[in-house]
């Protein structure tokens, strides 16, 4: 949703790129919609009856994380009671969505880097070779190239991963797209809580519009959801504000505050 410059560039790169076989890499702060740009990737390809298939590399623990890409043979570790598929193989000739790219344990990484390159990979506790007929799409919150100076993801890794990139902007810098966010999640809200909302007061676009913002759109989703919730009328007002936006009214904004940051 959006009509800012950037993104129509973006939309433009995402038709571009889909109808290809090349690996992107999404780059946007927490809350932009990385994971969007991937299934829309996704939904725009050759590949859209194909499983779409995520996993976010930064929320499972670095002993887990190797089973749960490649999988696992019974008996591999402790606990391993019968063979399983990891994600690599779940995703078949679809899509594997690879969120949180830079937080992948730096031992795990030339694991990942052979499966990219020679396009198959073993289960945990197999020496079976399994090909990847899948198309990689990762996505980072993290400045890659930083980490690599830092030595803390790899080169060889960061270039394979690398090779057509899509950013997404903030929503800072694409207020001009306030009032079609706010129109797209109050429509969804008619339908979630088969309820009428006119939309917010002008008090409350003000306010909207003087925000900074540092969750990003999940950050204005979710203020509306909260205000819809809450409120008793159609139109949404000033009182339905959480306590972060209630201080930009008052001039005295604090991101420490607000409870959805």
């Amino acid at each position: 949703v959006g009509r800012a410059g950037r993104m129509q560039a973006l939309e433009q790169l995402i038709a571009r790129v889909a109808v290809t076989e090349a690996v992107c890499l999404i780059r946007g702060e927490s809350g932009t919609g990385k994971e969007l740009v991937a299934r829309a990737i996704h939904e725009c390809s050759n590949r859209k009856s194909q499983p779409f298939v995520a996993i976010n590399c930064a929320a499972i623990p670095p002993n887990l994380i190797e089973s749960e890409l490649f999988g696992h043979e019974k008996g591999a570790f402790t606990g391993a009671s019968g063979r399983r598929s990891g994600r690599f193989e779940d995703a078949g000739e679809g899509s594997l969505f690879l969120d949180e790219i830079g937080a992948m344990a730096l031992e795990l990484q030339p694991k990942l880097l052979r499966a990219l390159q020679e396009m198959e990979f073993s289960r945990v506790g197999s020496v079976e070779s399994i090909p990847f007929q899948g198309r990689i799409i990762s996505a980072t919150a993290l400045d890659l190239e930083e980490a690599v100076k830092q030595e803390e993801f790899r080169e060889d890794l960061f270039f394979r991963l690398n090779v057509v990139v899509l950013d997404i902007p903030p929503l800072r810098d694409r207020m001009s797209d306030l009032s079609l966010l706010v129109d797209h999640f109050l429509a969804r809200g008619r339908l979630r809580h088969d309820r009428e909302f006119e939309g917010v007061t002008t008090a409350v676009m003000d306010a909207f519009e003087r925000h900074s913002w540092p969750g990003n759109v999940r950050e204005l989703e979710n203020c509306l959801e909260r205000m819809m919730v809450l409120s008793e009328q159609p139109l949404l007002g000033l009182e339905l504000l959480p306590p972060g936006l209630k201080n930009t009214v008052e001039g005295t904004a604090s991101v420490e505050d607000s409870i959805l940051s």
